[in-house]
Protein backbone atom coordinates (compact mmCIF):
# COMPACT_ATOMS: atom_id res chain seq x y z
CA UNK A 1 0.00 0.00 0.00
CA UNK A 2 1.51 3.73 -0.96
CA UNK A 3 0.90 6.70 0.75
CA UNK A 4 -1.54 9.56 -1.05
CA UNK A 5 0.42 12.04 -3.25
CA UNK A 6 -0.82 15.14 -1.12
CA UNK A 7 -0.98 18.73 -2.69
CA UNK A 8 -1.58 21.06 0.24
CA UNK A 9 -3.62 24.01 -0.70
CA UNK A 10 -2.67 27.11 1.02
CA UNK A 11 -3.15 29.82 -1.76
CA UNK A 12 -4.12 33.24 1.00
CA UNK A 13 -5.95 31.91 3.20
CA UNK A 14 -4.73 31.85 7.10
CA UNK A 15 -2.87 28.17 8.15
CA UNK A 16 -4.88 28.57 11.32
CA UNK A 17 -8.59 29.81 12.10
CA UNK A 18 -9.01 31.97 15.51
CA UNK A 19 -11.76 31.89 16.98
CA UNK A 20 -11.06 35.53 16.66
CA UNK A 21 -10.34 36.23 13.12
CA UNK A 22 -12.55 37.73 11.25
CA UNK A 23 -14.87 35.37 9.27
CA UNK A 24 -13.65 35.63 4.81
CA UNK A 25 -16.32 37.15 3.08
CA UNK A 26 -19.09 35.11 1.51
CA UNK A 27 -17.91 34.08 -2.50
CA UNK A 28 -19.22 36.77 -4.71
CA UNK A 29 -23.23 35.51 -6.41
CA UNK A 30 -23.25 35.10 -10.06
CA UNK A 31 -24.88 38.46 -11.49
CA UNK A 32 -27.26 35.54 -13.03
CA UNK A 33 -28.84 34.31 -9.62
CA UNK A 34 -32.04 36.02 -8.59
CA UNK A 35 -34.03 34.69 -5.90
CA UNK A 36 -37.42 33.49 -6.22
CA UNK A 37 -40.45 35.23 -5.43
CA UNK A 38 -44.05 34.41 -5.80
CA UNK A 39 -46.73 36.47 -4.75
CA UNK A 40 -49.72 35.57 -1.79
CA UNK A 41 -52.63 34.23 -3.71
CA UNK A 42 -54.68 36.73 -2.11
CA UNK A 43 -52.81 39.21 -3.21
CA UNK A 44 -53.52 38.00 -6.81
CA UNK A 45 -57.18 37.24 -6.23
CA UNK A 46 -57.32 40.87 -4.75
CA UNK A 47 -55.89 42.48 -7.50
CA UNK A 48 -57.63 40.71 -9.81
CA UNK A 49 -61.02 41.93 -8.04
CA UNK A 50 -59.84 45.53 -8.28
CA UNK A 51 -59.39 45.07 -12.06
CA UNK A 52 -63.00 43.79 -12.38
CA UNK A 53 -64.17 47.34 -10.39
CA UNK A 54 -61.85 49.51 -12.44
CA UNK A 55 -62.93 47.97 -15.79
CA UNK A 56 -66.55 48.45 -14.70
CA UNK A 57 -66.03 52.10 -13.13
CA UNK A 58 -64.15 52.83 -16.23
CA UNK A 59 -66.90 51.20 -19.29
CA UNK A 60 -69.70 53.26 -17.56
CA UNK A 61 -67.42 56.91 -17.63
CA UNK A 62 -66.46 56.34 -20.61
CA UNK A 63 -68.44 58.18 -24.12
CA UNK A 64 -71.21 55.84 -25.62
CA UNK A 65 -68.75 54.79 -28.51
CA UNK A 66 -66.16 53.26 -26.44
CA UNK A 67 -66.89 49.53 -24.51
CA UNK A 68 -64.67 48.25 -22.53
CA UNK A 69 -66.90 45.59 -20.67
CA UNK A 70 -65.43 42.32 -22.80
CA UNK A 71 -62.25 43.45 -21.25
CA UNK A 72 -63.91 41.65 -17.74
CA UNK A 73 -62.91 37.96 -19.71
CA UNK A 74 -59.13 38.79 -18.17
CA UNK A 75 -60.58 38.72 -14.71
CA UNK A 76 -61.41 34.68 -14.68
CA UNK A 77 -58.39 34.20 -17.15
CA UNK A 78 -56.16 35.26 -14.64
CA UNK A 79 -57.46 33.76 -11.95
CA UNK A 80 -57.40 30.46 -13.18
CA UNK A 81 -53.82 30.86 -13.93
CA UNK A 82 -53.57 30.98 -9.73
CA UNK A 83 -56.36 29.73 -7.79
CA UNK A 84 -59.18 26.85 -8.25
CA UNK A 85 -61.95 26.21 -10.41
CA UNK A 86 -64.60 27.44 -7.49
CA UNK A 87 -62.44 30.81 -7.13
CA UNK A 88 -62.09 30.84 -11.36
CA UNK A 89 -65.99 30.30 -11.23
CA UNK A 90 -66.56 32.49 -8.59
CA UNK A 91 -64.58 35.39 -10.21
CA UNK A 92 -66.49 34.50 -13.80
CA UNK A 93 -70.06 35.04 -12.39
CA UNK A 94 -68.42 38.42 -10.87
CA UNK A 95 -67.28 39.63 -14.24
CA UNK A 96 -70.63 38.42 -15.90
CA UNK A 97 -72.45 40.41 -12.97
CA UNK A 98 -70.18 43.53 -13.44
CA UNK A 99 -70.82 43.26 -17.18
CA UNK A 100 -74.89 43.35 -16.52
CA UNK A 101 -74.37 46.49 -13.97
CA UNK A 102 -72.42 48.38 -16.97
CA UNK A 103 -75.22 47.02 -19.37
CA UNK A 104 -78.24 48.34 -17.23
CA UNK A 105 -76.64 51.62 -16.50
CA UNK A 106 -75.28 52.27 -20.59
CA UNK A 107 -77.86 50.77 -22.33
CA UNK A 108 -81.09 48.06 -22.28
CA UNK A 109 -80.47 44.50 -21.14
CA UNK A 110 -82.51 43.70 -24.61
CA UNK A 111 -79.84 45.48 -26.35
CA UNK A 112 -78.38 43.34 -28.80
CA UNK A 113 -74.78 44.63 -27.79
CA UNK A 114 -75.41 43.75 -24.13
CA UNK A 115 -76.72 40.52 -25.21
CA UNK A 116 -73.86 39.40 -27.30
CA UNK A 117 -71.62 40.51 -24.76
CA UNK A 118 -73.16 38.40 -22.02
CA UNK A 119 -73.32 35.41 -24.46
CA UNK A 120 -69.66 35.93 -25.66
CA UNK A 121 -68.84 36.29 -21.90
CA UNK A 122 -70.56 33.35 -20.20
CA UNK A 123 -69.45 30.83 -22.95
CA UNK A 124 -65.27 31.91 -22.34
CA UNK A 125 -65.85 31.76 -19.13
CA UNK A 126 -67.42 28.21 -18.78
CA UNK A 127 -64.55 27.40 -21.04
CA UNK A 128 -62.25 28.47 -19.13
CA UNK A 129 -63.48 27.10 -15.93
CA UNK A 130 -63.80 23.61 -17.81
CA UNK A 131 -60.38 23.98 -18.43
CA UNK A 132 -59.51 24.46 -15.00
CA UNK A 133 -60.71 21.80 -13.76
CA UNK A 134 -59.10 19.26 -16.30
CA UNK A 135 -55.74 21.12 -15.18
CA UNK A 136 -56.48 20.12 -11.91
CA UNK A 137 -57.54 17.07 -12.35
CA UNK A 138 -54.19 16.51 -14.36
CA UNK A 139 -52.09 18.12 -11.55
CA UNK A 140 -53.65 15.55 -8.86
CA UNK A 141 -52.49 12.76 -11.12
CA UNK A 142 -48.80 14.29 -11.37
CA UNK A 143 -48.66 14.50 -7.50
CA UNK A 144 -49.45 11.08 -7.35
CA UNK A 145 -47.16 9.95 -9.85
CA UNK A 146 -44.31 12.21 -8.52
CA UNK A 147 -44.66 11.18 -4.68
CA UNK A 148 -44.67 7.58 -6.09
CA UNK A 149 -41.40 8.48 -8.34
CA UNK A 150 -39.59 9.90 -5.32
CA UNK A 151 -40.08 7.13 -3.01
CA UNK A 152 -38.41 4.95 -5.30
CA UNK A 153 -36.09 7.56 -5.75
CA UNK A 154 -35.18 7.58 -1.78
CA UNK A 155 -35.11 3.85 -1.82
CA UNK A 156 -32.65 4.12 -4.50
CA UNK A 157 -29.76 6.12 -3.43
CA UNK A 158 -30.44 5.76 0.70
CA UNK A 159 -29.59 9.35 2.75
CA UNK A 160 -26.86 8.67 4.98
CA UNK A 161 -26.84 8.67 8.50
CA UNK A 162 -25.70 11.76 10.31
CA UNK A 163 -23.64 9.04 12.63
CA UNK A 164 -22.13 6.02 11.62
CA UNK A 165 -19.68 4.69 13.90
CA UNK A 166 -16.88 7.30 14.92
CA UNK A 167 -17.78 8.95 11.86
CA UNK A 168 -20.09 12.11 11.11
CA UNK A 169 -21.59 12.41 8.02
CA UNK A 170 -23.03 15.09 5.54
CA UNK A 171 -24.17 14.88 2.21
CA UNK A 172 -25.62 16.76 -0.59
CA UNK A 173 -27.39 15.69 -3.71
CA UNK A 174 -28.03 18.18 -7.29
CA UNK A 175 -29.75 16.30 -9.88
CA UNK A 176 -29.87 18.02 -13.16
CA UNK A 177 -32.80 16.75 -14.22
CA UNK A 178 -35.42 18.83 -13.89
CA UNK A 179 -38.27 17.45 -10.96
CA UNK A 180 -35.70 14.59 -10.44
CA UNK A 181 -33.77 14.14 -6.86
CA UNK A 182 -31.53 11.80 -7.94
CA UNK A 183 -29.55 10.79 -11.44
CA UNK A 184 -26.27 9.49 -12.07
CA UNK A 185 -24.23 10.38 -8.87
CA UNK A 186 -24.04 8.17 -5.77
CA UNK A 187 -22.70 7.18 -2.72
CA UNK A 188 -23.93 4.68 0.14
CA UNK A 189 -21.71 3.67 3.80
CA UNK A 190 -21.73 0.40 4.88
CA UNK A 191 -20.56 -0.68 8.27
CA UNK A 192 -17.88 -3.64 8.60
CA UNK A 193 -16.35 -5.97 11.14
CA UNK A 194 -13.05 -2.93 11.61
CA UNK A 195 -14.84 0.16 10.67
CA UNK A 196 -16.59 2.03 7.98
CA UNK A 197 -16.57 1.84 4.07
CA UNK A 198 -17.96 4.22 1.85
CA UNK A 199 -18.47 4.52 -2.01
CA UNK A 200 -18.90 7.30 -4.23
CA UNK A 201 -19.02 7.28 -7.76
CA UNK A 202 -20.50 9.17 -10.66
CA UNK A 203 -22.30 7.26 -13.74
CA UNK A 204 -21.50 8.06 -17.50
CA UNK A 205 -23.67 10.12 -18.66
CA UNK A 206 -26.32 12.34 -16.41
CA UNK A 207 -30.18 12.41 -14.88
CA UNK A 208 -32.95 9.83 -15.33
CA UNK A 209 -31.26 7.21 -18.10
CA UNK A 210 -28.26 6.73 -15.81
CA UNK A 211 -30.39 5.48 -12.90
CA UNK A 212 -29.80 2.26 -14.26
CA UNK A 213 -25.92 1.79 -13.84
CA UNK A 214 -26.57 3.71 -10.56
CA UNK A 215 -28.86 1.07 -8.72
CA UNK A 216 -26.72 -1.93 -9.84
CA UNK A 217 -23.64 -0.34 -8.40
CA UNK A 218 -25.32 0.30 -5.14
CA UNK A 219 -26.79 -3.24 -4.87
CA UNK A 220 -23.79 -4.35 -5.54
CA UNK A 221 -21.53 -2.44 -3.00
CA UNK A 222 -24.52 -3.35 0.05
CA UNK A 223 -24.49 -6.50 -0.71
CA UNK A 224 -20.76 -6.96 -0.59
CA UNK A 225 -19.38 -4.26 1.34
CA UNK A 226 -19.19 -6.70 4.30
CA UNK A 227 -17.99 -9.80 2.45
CA UNK A 228 -14.44 -8.80 1.68
CA UNK A 229 -11.78 -8.14 3.89
CA UNK A 230 -9.48 -6.34 1.41
CA UNK A 231 -10.27 -3.40 -0.17
CA UNK A 232 -9.14 -4.06 -3.55
CA UNK A 233 -10.96 -7.53 -3.53
CA UNK A 234 -14.03 -5.42 -2.79
CA UNK A 235 -13.34 -2.92 -5.99
CA UNK A 236 -12.67 -6.18 -8.28
CA UNK A 237 -16.21 -7.48 -7.21
CA UNK A 238 -17.29 -4.24 -7.58
CA UNK A 239 -16.15 -4.07 -11.53
CA UNK A 240 -17.11 -7.73 -12.25
CA UNK A 241 -20.69 -7.27 -11.35
CA UNK A 242 -20.47 -3.60 -13.04
CA UNK A 243 -19.19 -5.26 -16.53
CA UNK A 244 -21.29 -8.53 -16.38
CA UNK A 245 -24.61 -6.01 -16.10
CA UNK A 246 -23.78 -3.59 -18.49
CA UNK A 247 -23.09 -6.47 -20.81
CA UNK A 248 -26.38 -8.03 -20.34
CA UNK A 249 -27.89 -4.60 -21.08
CA UNK A 250 -26.22 -4.18 -24.34
CA UNK A 251 -27.08 -7.88 -25.19
CA UNK A 252 -30.67 -6.91 -24.26
CA UNK A 253 -30.73 -3.66 -25.75
CA UNK A 254 -29.43 -5.53 -29.04
CA UNK A 255 -31.86 -8.45 -28.66
CA UNK A 256 -34.91 -5.92 -28.68
CA UNK A 257 -33.53 -4.03 -31.58
CA UNK A 258 -33.45 -7.66 -33.36
CA UNK A 259 -37.23 -8.10 -32.53
CA UNK A 260 -38.10 -4.89 -33.86
CA UNK A 261 -36.75 -4.62 -36.90
CA UNK A 262 -37.74 -8.11 -37.29
CA UNK A 263 -41.37 -6.75 -36.67
CA UNK A 264 -41.03 -4.14 -39.02
CA UNK A 265 -39.21 -5.85 -41.84
CA UNK A 266 -36.25 -3.19 -41.74
CA UNK A 267 -32.67 -3.69 -43.47
CA UNK A 268 -29.85 -4.95 -41.08
CA UNK A 269 -27.38 -3.13 -40.41
CA UNK A 270 -24.08 -4.19 -41.69
CA UNK A 271 -21.00 -5.59 -39.20
CA UNK A 272 -19.57 -2.31 -39.72
CA UNK A 273 -22.00 -0.14 -38.31
CA UNK A 274 -22.63 -0.46 -34.81
CA UNK A 275 -25.61 1.07 -34.06
CA UNK A 276 -26.04 4.24 -31.76
CA UNK A 277 -27.25 2.70 -28.53
CA UNK A 278 -24.56 -0.61 -29.11
CA UNK A 279 -22.15 1.97 -28.91
CA UNK A 280 -23.64 4.00 -25.86
CA UNK A 281 -23.60 0.77 -23.90
CA UNK A 282 -20.42 -0.08 -25.06
CA UNK A 283 -18.93 2.91 -23.44
CA UNK A 284 -20.77 2.78 -20.17
CA UNK A 285 -18.41 3.02 -17.22
CA UNK A 286 -18.77 4.12 -13.31
CA UNK A 287 -15.80 5.90 -11.87
CA UNK A 288 -15.71 5.84 -8.10
CA UNK A 289 -14.24 6.65 -4.71
CA UNK A 290 -14.07 3.58 -2.53
CA UNK A 291 -12.87 4.02 1.16
CA UNK A 292 -12.02 2.24 3.80
CA UNK A 293 -11.98 4.09 7.25
CA UNK A 294 -11.08 1.74 10.34
CA UNK A 295 -12.21 2.62 14.27
CA UNK A 296 -9.21 2.41 15.43
CA UNK A 297 -7.55 5.11 13.79
CA UNK A 298 -5.49 3.78 11.78
CA UNK A 299 -4.73 5.12 8.06
CA UNK A 300 -7.98 5.74 6.12
CA UNK A 301 -7.27 3.04 2.57
CA UNK A 302 -8.59 4.67 -0.28
CA UNK A 303 -9.23 3.05 -4.49
CA UNK A 304 -9.84 5.73 -7.16
CA UNK A 305 -11.43 4.12 -10.01
CA UNK A 306 -10.89 7.39 -12.52
CA UNK A 307 -12.67 9.26 -9.73
CA UNK A 308 -12.02 13.46 -8.88
CA UNK A 309 -9.26 13.25 -5.44
CA UNK A 310 -11.23 13.59 -2.23
CA UNK A 311 -9.76 16.70 -0.22
CA UNK A 312 -8.46 15.94 3.45
CA UNK A 313 -9.38 19.03 5.24
CA UNK A 314 -7.64 20.21 8.45
CA UNK A 315 -7.14 23.22 10.35
CA UNK A 316 -3.45 24.25 8.56
CA UNK A 317 -5.01 23.33 5.03
CA UNK A 318 -6.60 21.12 2.05
CA UNK A 319 -4.85 18.43 1.02
CA UNK A 320 -5.97 16.71 -2.54
CA UNK A 321 -5.61 12.61 -2.18
CA UNK A 322 -4.34 12.43 -5.33
CA UNK A 323 -3.73 8.69 -5.73
CA UNK A 324 -0.07 7.86 -6.89
CA UNK A 325 -1.59 5.09 -9.39
CA UNK A 326 -5.38 5.17 -9.99
CA UNK A 327 -7.12 2.72 -11.18
CA UNK A 328 -9.92 2.74 -14.17
CA UNK A 329 -13.41 3.41 -13.44
CA UNK A 330 -15.65 0.22 -12.77
CA UNK A 331 -16.86 -1.01 -15.94
CA UNK A 332 -13.39 -1.11 -17.43
CA UNK A 333 -11.69 -3.37 -15.53
CA UNK A 334 -11.48 -5.64 -18.31
CA UNK A 335 -9.69 -3.47 -20.86
CA UNK A 336 -6.55 -3.32 -18.21
CA UNK A 337 -6.36 -5.90 -15.85
CA UNK A 338 -4.71 -5.27 -12.77
CA UNK A 339 -4.57 -5.09 -9.09
CA UNK A 340 -6.05 -2.38 -7.50
CA UNK A 341 -3.44 -0.13 -5.81
CA UNK A 342 -4.44 0.93 -2.02
CA UNK A 343 -3.34 4.34 -1.34
CA UNK A 344 -3.16 5.31 2.69
CA UNK A 345 -3.97 8.14 4.32
CA UNK A 346 -3.46 9.65 8.27
CA UNK A 347 -7.48 10.38 9.34
CA UNK A 348 -6.91 11.84 13.14
CA UNK A 349 -10.28 12.98 14.82
CA UNK A 350 -10.96 16.20 13.78
CA UNK A 351 -9.96 15.48 10.04
CA UNK A 352 -12.71 15.99 7.85
CA UNK A 353 -12.79 14.19 4.24
CA UNK A 354 -14.65 15.65 1.04
CA UNK A 355 -15.49 13.60 -1.63
CA UNK A 356 -17.31 14.89 -4.77
CA UNK A 357 -18.07 14.33 -8.07
CA UNK A 358 -16.98 15.96 -11.46
CA UNK A 359 -20.23 17.94 -11.41
CA UNK A 360 -19.19 20.10 -9.13
CA UNK A 361 -15.87 20.89 -10.46
CA UNK A 362 -17.14 20.89 -13.61
CA UNK A 363 -20.23 23.57 -12.82
CA UNK A 364 -19.46 26.78 -15.22
CA UNK A 365 -21.06 29.64 -14.25
CA UNK A 366 -22.16 32.43 -17.28
CA UNK A 367 -18.39 33.10 -18.11
CA UNK A 368 -18.18 29.67 -18.57
CA UNK A 369 -15.76 29.84 -15.45
CA UNK A 370 -15.08 26.02 -13.58
CA UNK A 371 -16.35 26.11 -9.93
CA UNK A 372 -13.02 26.49 -7.62
CA UNK A 373 -14.45 24.28 -5.19
CA UNK A 374 -10.97 24.07 -3.05
CA UNK A 375 -10.63 27.79 -3.23
CA UNK A 376 -14.28 28.33 -1.91
CA UNK A 377 -13.80 25.21 0.44
CA UNK A 378 -11.03 27.42 2.64
CA UNK A 379 -13.94 29.80 3.39
CA UNK A 380 -15.99 27.26 5.52
CA UNK A 381 -13.04 25.39 6.77
CA UNK A 382 -13.83 25.70 10.10
CA UNK A 383 -17.80 24.52 9.49
CA UNK A 384 -19.02 21.55 10.31
CA UNK A 385 -20.18 18.56 7.89
CA UNK A 386 -23.45 19.82 7.85
CA UNK A 387 -23.08 23.41 7.84
CA UNK A 388 -19.72 22.89 5.47
CA UNK A 389 -22.19 20.69 2.97
CA UNK A 390 -24.96 23.37 2.90
CA UNK A 391 -22.87 26.61 2.06
CA UNK A 392 -21.06 24.81 -0.73
CA UNK A 393 -24.85 23.84 -1.85
CA UNK A 394 -25.60 27.38 -1.96
CA UNK A 395 -22.58 28.78 -3.27
CA UNK A 396 -22.50 26.00 -6.09
CA UNK A 397 -26.22 26.82 -6.99
CA UNK A 398 -25.88 30.50 -6.84
CA UNK A 399 -22.27 29.96 -9.26
CA UNK A 400 -24.41 28.20 -11.96
CA UNK A 401 -27.41 30.92 -11.72
CA UNK A 402 -29.44 28.07 -9.93
CA UNK A 403 -29.19 25.37 -12.82
CA UNK A 404 -26.78 22.62 -13.42
CA UNK A 405 -25.89 21.12 -16.71
CA UNK A 406 -24.68 17.76 -14.56
CA UNK A 407 -25.40 16.05 -11.85
CA UNK A 408 -23.63 16.71 -8.41
CA UNK A 409 -22.62 15.38 -4.89
CA UNK A 410 -20.89 15.85 -2.04
CA UNK A 411 -20.32 14.07 0.99
CA UNK A 412 -18.38 15.08 4.06
CA UNK A 413 -16.92 12.46 6.86
CA UNK A 414 -15.48 13.73 9.99
CA UNK A 415 -14.24 11.57 12.13
CA UNK A 416 -14.88 11.98 16.17
CA UNK A 417 -12.97 11.62 19.33
CA UNK A 418 -13.43 8.24 20.13
CA UNK A 419 -16.20 8.32 23.37
CA UNK A 420 -16.66 4.84 23.76
CA UNK A 421 -20.09 4.90 22.23
CA UNK A 422 -22.22 2.15 21.01
CA UNK A 423 -22.66 3.57 17.94
CA UNK A 424 -18.33 3.46 17.52
CA UNK A 425 -18.45 0.13 17.31
CA UNK A 426 -19.57 -2.35 14.44
CA UNK A 427 -22.90 -4.42 14.37
CA UNK A 428 -22.66 -7.81 16.69
CA UNK A 429 -22.38 -10.75 15.07
CA UNK A 430 -20.91 -9.07 11.62
CA UNK A 431 -16.96 -9.58 12.70
CA UNK A 432 -16.05 -13.14 11.96
CA UNK A 433 -17.62 -13.62 8.57
CA UNK A 434 -16.72 -10.33 7.12
CA UNK A 435 -13.09 -10.70 8.63
CA UNK A 436 -13.25 -14.50 6.57
CA UNK A 437 -14.63 -12.53 3.43
CA UNK A 438 -18.04 -14.89 4.23
CA UNK A 439 -21.49 -14.29 4.94
CA UNK A 440 -22.69 -14.62 8.49
CA UNK A 441 -25.60 -16.90 9.18
CA UNK A 442 -27.67 -13.74 8.76
CA UNK A 443 -26.82 -13.06 5.64
CA UNK A 444 -27.00 -16.57 4.36
CA UNK A 445 -30.79 -16.87 5.47
CA UNK A 446 -31.47 -13.25 3.92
Amino acid sequence: MRPATPTVYRGEVPLRQRPDAPRPPHPPRSPDHRPSWRPDRRVLTALTLALIVLITVVDILSPPDIHLGPLLIVAPALTASFAGPRATAGVALLAIAALTVIGSVRDSLTSANIETQLSAQVVVSALIVGLRVLRQRHERALARVRSVSEAAQRVLLRPLPDRIGPLHLASVYLAAEAEAQVGGDLYAAARTATGTRLLVGDVRGKGLSSLGDAALLLGAFRAAAHLHAELPDLAAYLDGSVSWDLAQLAEQSRRDRQARQARLALPRPSPGDAPEEDAEAGESFITAVLLDIPDDGSPVRLIDCGHPPPLLLRPEGITTLAARRPSPPLGLGELAPMRYEVETFPFRPGDRLLIYTDGVIEARDAQRRFYPLTERVTTWLAERPTALVEHLRRDLLAHVGGRLDDDAAMVVVERLPDDGSPGSRPPAGLGSAAAAGRPSRRSRQG
